[in-house]
Order: structure tokens, then sequence, then C-alpha cells
């Protein structure tokens, strides 16, 4: 199609057909002063800033409504043009505050940047007063409306992009405003979105402080969830997908990152749940059971779509077969390396099949994630214990990677440790795995305030004690297992004791009798990491028990025989490409970060195989795109009530159910009520697709 050439300024500007002068001048990176006008919203031609002079024609043109034409010869600093852009600014000081430095729009404002670049501060400005109170009553968005200066782009972004119209223009008592189309926020159906926020040119409409963290980059900032997620999964867009009930698509999203997507959904421990912005709202959006959801419901079709690099002729050792061994062996196998997977216990799945009870995790789900691995051509070695990475780099592999995880139990030096009826958390959670047949009396009292320490109580609530108590040094708020964890294992009768330090085991003939412990008052750690615990006076008391159960942490089963250096609790030392001091050997996991979660070890697996695919010379790229490409749509519509929806229940054992047996206790969504939360997302991406603002100085010629 042929453009139109016409000059600005005597500059040559070329112009599609439709396109107006300012469009046209400021892709050419010639600047025209505006404020009303936006890359994403239909021009009105509102504020008069844009006005130019255009030869042949008398008086001036609003640049941002007037089409290029050939040979036209447009002036943007006449002197007609400039007393009409004076007059313009002048008139939007005249209700705005007089103070700027104040303003947290301070040197981010458009309409400061306007002021110093047509020479009009507002100083000599008559002011009236602008009455309109600030309205802080919605958690995510803040409006100070006496800042605004009419330029509508919150209205018209509202109606013309997202097609909700929470806000409107308004006369008030005699003057017009930019008002709430309701009382609240809420009762005007708001979205919640924040296009407002992006397109506003003064702050009038803002995030509310701690909503993001600004110090991040903007995309990391405006999408927390995506940014807070160790593998970087994109879950505004498996959620798009899961809500079209395209389960498939929402699937293959999480499979690009995490090659467990269905173990995630059971046991991830959602930290982009922690950072949902929803959660100002009312809940954060239930991200997790989502992500199982969709993908229980979805089929193989990503398999047609993933990448099998040609064979390098490179051989890679993998030992331990936990997520961290298999997400590994996935991709080095995909890179086209040979890839053998090493494991001394007699099955593959790590921590998940060996210390996550099957009431929270079934077991045929691990050996179906499994197994898709495995049919990639990897090799896998069972009951096979490798005690030294010598062993392997004697065998020719050109690269190890290790991921044996934090499998060695810790007893705390405490006395009684070695009573008869005392067991560790690893040893138990894996005999109980295992079907094998564990003592244990009607009284437990677990030691820990983790996960795991939960897991333990609801095992033995399982194994028929009556009573469990679960005690921790952490008082209630900082106590470090999850609050769906310690709601769950409530719920399975456990009793919780925060705040309290162990004094010791109490034994009566050999056998453990039960615990003492005092109240603490405070505890720090000190430069050695240990605990320095100041006690309540006189508040030791005993919980009689028959079975004590560590909880206190783990560590891998390693020592200095194994080939590479260790650091702190025996976890290997890596680099930031996650090589140890032995030239070929990698290693990621919880084995180098102590016990920390399925998706954190995925995400640094998935890292390591790529440093590894360097290492063997090759480019390391994982890039991947299982599910098809998504166009969002910005046209988001009203839904009556959306900032009420609450977060939706998934479908569970009835509560006298839980303890009788090991079956599944929480069954997820169903597609109803799935559909529900996911209509509960805010869609925070979307706000990535409004063009950011940009200033006169953003321009070359200006």
């Amino acid at each position: 199609m042929d453009k139109i050439k016409f000059t600005i300024d005597g500059h040559e500007v070329f112009a599609r057909p439709g396109q107006t002068i300012l469009e046209a001048a400021l892709e050419a990176g010639i600047y025209i002063p505006h404020i009303c006008s936006h890359d994403n919203l239909h021009p009105s031609g509102s504020c008069r800033l844009c006005a130019v002079e255009i030869e042949g024609r008398d008086g001036v043109a609003a640049s941002c409504t007037t089409k290029a034409q050939a040979g036209m010869k447009v002036t943007i600093h006449g002197p007609k043009a400039e007393k009409v852009r004076r007059l313009s600014l002048e008139l939007m000081f005249t209700p705005h505050p007089e103070e700027c430095v104040g303003c947290p729009k301070y040197l981010k404002c458009q309409l400061q940047a306007l002021s110093q670049y047509v020479g009009v501060s507002g100083s000599g400005v008559r002011h009236r007063t602008n009455n309109v109170a600030s309205d802080a009553r919605n958690k995510l968005m803040l409006h100070e409306m006496y800042r605004c200066v009419l330029c509508g782009r919150c209205v018209r972004v509202c109606e013309e992009v997202r097609g909700v119209g929470a806000l409107t223009f308004k006369k008030v008592n005699g003057q017009l405003r930019v008002v709430i189309n309701g009382d609240t926020l809420e009762d005007a159906g708001c979205r919640l979105c924040g296009a407002c926020v992006e397109v506003c040119p003064t702050g009038s409409i803002r995030d509310q402080v701690g909503v993001f963290d600004l110090e991040k980059p903007r995309q990391e900032a405006l999408v927390p969830c995506a940014a807070r997620c160790p593998a970087n999964i994109d879950v505004p867009k498996y959620i798009r997908f899961l809500k079209e009930e395209n389960y498939s698509a929402a699937a293959a999203v999480v499979r690009e990152k995490a090659p467990l997507p269905k173990i995630l959904g059971y046991i991830c421990s959602h930290f982009c749940e922690l950072e949902c912005k929803r959660r100002f709202v009312n809940a954060s959006v239930a991200i997790r059971d989502l992500k199982r959801y969709a993908c229980e419901h979805g089929d193989d079709a990503w398999k047609s779509k993933a990448f099998m690099k040609p064979a390098t002729g490179k051989r890679v050792a993998v030992v331990g077969a936990g997520p961290a061994g298999l997400t590994a062996g996935y991709f080095l196998k995909k890179l086209g390396h040979e890839v053998t997977i090493y494991e001394e216990k007699s099955c593959a799945g790590g921590t998940p099949r060996f210390g996550i009870p099957q009431y929270r995790l079934p077991r045929e789900i691990i050996q179906e994630e499994v197994d898709h691995i495995l049919e990639l051509g990897i090799e896998l070695c069972l009951n096979t214990k490798i005690t030294s990475v010598d062993q392997l780099l004697d065998d020719g592999y050109d690269a190890v990677f290790v991921a044996v995880g934090t499998h060695k139990g810790v007893r705390l030096p405490m006395e009684g440790n070695d009573l008869d009826g005392v067991l560790v958390n690893v040893d138990f959670l894996k005999a109980v795995s295992m079907q094998e047949t564990v003592a244990l009396g009607d009284a437990v009292v677990v030691l820990g305030g983790g996960n795991v320490a939960c897991d333990c109580a609801g095992v033995a609530r399982r194994l028929g004690a009556s009573q469990v108590h679960m005690a921790c040094l952490e008082s209630r708020e900082t106590m470090p297992a999850s609050k769906d964890e310690l709601e769950a294992v409530e719920k399975d009768g456990v009793i919780v004791h925060p705040g309290v330090t162990f004094d010791k085991i109490v034994s009566e003939n050999g056998k453990v009798a039960g615990v003492q412990f005092s109240e603490v008052k405070s505890f720090t750690f000190d430069e050695n990491r240990q605990a320095v615990i100041e006690k309540v006076e006189g508040s030791q008391h005993v919980i009689s028990c028959c079975t004590v159960i560590f909880a206190v942490g783990q560590g891998p089963d390693l020592d200095a025989s194994f080939g590479v250096e260790l650091g702190r609790g025996n976890r290997i030392v890596v680099n930031e490409n996650y090589e140890t001091n032995r030239a070929g050997v990698f290693a990621a996991g919880d084995v180098v970060t102590g016990t920390a979660s399925v998706i954190q070890a995925i995400a640094a697996a998935r890292k390591a195989a790529s440093a590894i695919d360097r290492y063997l010379g090759q480019d390391g790229d994982l890039t991947e795109h299982l599910a098809p490409e998504q166009k969002a749509n910005p046209w988001i519509g009203k839904i009556e009530g959306f900032a009420q929806i609450p977060r939706q229940k998934t479908d569970q054992i009835q509560d006298e159910q839980r303890c009788q047996g090991f079956d599944l206790n929480d069954h997820g969504f169903n597609k109803d009520t799935a559909c529900r939360e996911a209509s509960r997302c805010l869609q925070c991406d979307l706000r990535l697709e409004l063009a950011p603002q940009k200033f006169w100085s953003d321009y070359p010629i200006h």
C-alpha cells in the first residue's frame, strides 16, 4: 500500500492511509505535545495540546484527529498553535494542585513534562480549589481525582478497550469530573485490571502502595504470579485457556517449563498464590488447583509439538530419580544426549513418592509422570547407589548431574533421642510409603513445624494414633508450614503447640513416655545459626506419648568420599551455572539448597540441564512452544459482583473419613468450580499490552 508523504517542520514524514498527523509524527520520532491521546485509544481531540498549523488552512488543527494528506506542510510551533497550547495547559493547571515535588508522580508525570516543554509552569495561573476527597476504599487502586486534568484516558480505556465502563464523566456542583459509575468500584463492576492506572498521565489513579514491587522490572512487577513461580510458568495464559475449556492447551503451558505438571497440581508450594494480586481483594486465585484440573483433563496433544534434537553422542549420568533428576534427565535427553538415571531406591519419584503421603498425592499420578519421561528413551537403573562421582567419570560419562535430595533425617542432640519409640521423619514416611510395618504408639508427638511435620502427624493419625501432637519453636504466625497444610492437619485432629522448645524426651523403662517442653519467650540465631532461646520461667510441662517423631530438618546422605565439595549440612557447593568444583559435575535441587519445594527443584534442574548442554558444546536452548499461540482479548467485559466472587472450594472427603485410611482427601475442582475460579483471575498481564507512557525526551526530534 502506497504511503502518504508530507512534511512536519521541514522533516519528510511517511504515513499510512488513514493515519493521523500525530500518529505519523510519533512513529517517525517527532514529538507533538499531547495528553488526551494514547496509542491504545481512539483520538478525542479534547486537550488541544496537539494543535498544529497546516499551510493553506486557517487557524489550527488537532493533529490527533486530522488525517495526514499528501503534500501537507505541518508546523508544530507556529504562533497560533503555541497560543492554543499554552491556553489549554493553563486551563489544566487551574484546578490542579500547585505542588509538584511532594507528588507521588514527581518526575514521572506527563503534565509536569508538558509544563517543562511548553514553558507553562502554572505558577501564574489563578487556581481554583478542587474539593475532591481521596478515595482509598479499593484495596488495589487509589483515586485522588483532585489531580485529574480531564484527559479522559481512564474513562475511554475502561469503555473502549476493556468493555467495562466502571468510570464516567459527570457534572458535580457545576464542574465536569471523572467519577466512579456507582458508589464504589466494586459496585461499578470494575474488573480490577489496572488499565486506568496504566494510562493516567498525572497519578490521579494509582496502584495502592504495596500492591506491586516497584523495584522489579515492569513485567515482573505487573504479573507477580508468573514472576514468583520459580519456573516462571505463564500463569495468566494457562488460566485463560482453562476458562475457554481448552484444558490440553492449559496443561501444555505448564509442561513447557515443568515436565511433572500433574504432581505439581497436587503438591506445588504455589508461591504464585502468595503474590496473586487478588489476595488484596478477597483471596488469591486457587492457581494450583486450576493447574491440577487442567492437567487432569488435558490430553497428550503436546507431544506432537515437543522438540527432540539430533543425537550429540554425549553421555550424561544423573544421580537421583526425584523431581530434579527426572527434570534434568528429561531435558538433557530432548537436547540430544544419552541419559542414564541412577536411583538407589526400588522405584523413581524421590520425595513425592517417599516423603509425601498418598492421601495427598496418589502413587499412580507419580508413576504416570515418570513413565512420560522414561518413554523418551532414558535408561533408569534402580537399586543402584552411587557412592562417588568418580565411578561415573571413570565409566566415560561426559557429564554428571547430582540430584540425590535430602533423605537423611535429623535427630536433635537432646536427652532421650535414642530411646525405643523415637523415629525420624524421612525414615518414617519412607517406610509407610513402602507399606512396611511401623510400630507406633497410641499417643504421638511430632517435633517440628514445617510441612514435613504436618505429613508425619497426618500419617500417624491414619496409622491409628488417637492422640497426635505437633510442637515447634516458632509462633503460629511464623511456622514454616503452609497455611493450607496446617488447616488440613488440624482437620485430622492433630493438636498444634507453637512457641515451645523441647527440653528432653522423658523415658520409662527405656521407652518413650513423653516430651518435656518449655514455653518460648524469644529466640534468635547466633552467627553459627544456632538457636539462642529464652524460656518462660516455670513453664515446663510434659506431654505424655509413646512415640516421638523428629521432623526438624533433613540433609543429603553424603560425605567427602562422594568426590565434590560439600558445604553446610553436607550440601553440595555449586556456582551460578550449577557446576561443582569437579569439571563436568553439576548439581541442583535439595542437595544444593536444602529441603525446599518440588517446583524449586524442577526449576533449578531445568537451568542446570541448559548449563550442562552448553558445557557439552551445544547452545543450551530449551525454548519450547507446546501450547498454541494465544492472543489475549483485551475486551474482558463487565461481570456483576466480580470483586465479591469468593475463592471456590475443592471437593473434599468428609471430615470424619479423613483418617480412616490413605484414600485421597482432596478431589480437586469439578468443571463448574474450575471455570468459576478461573473467572476470578484479574488477568494482570493485559496491562502489559497497553503502551507505556512516553515523554518528549523519548523522541529524537522534539
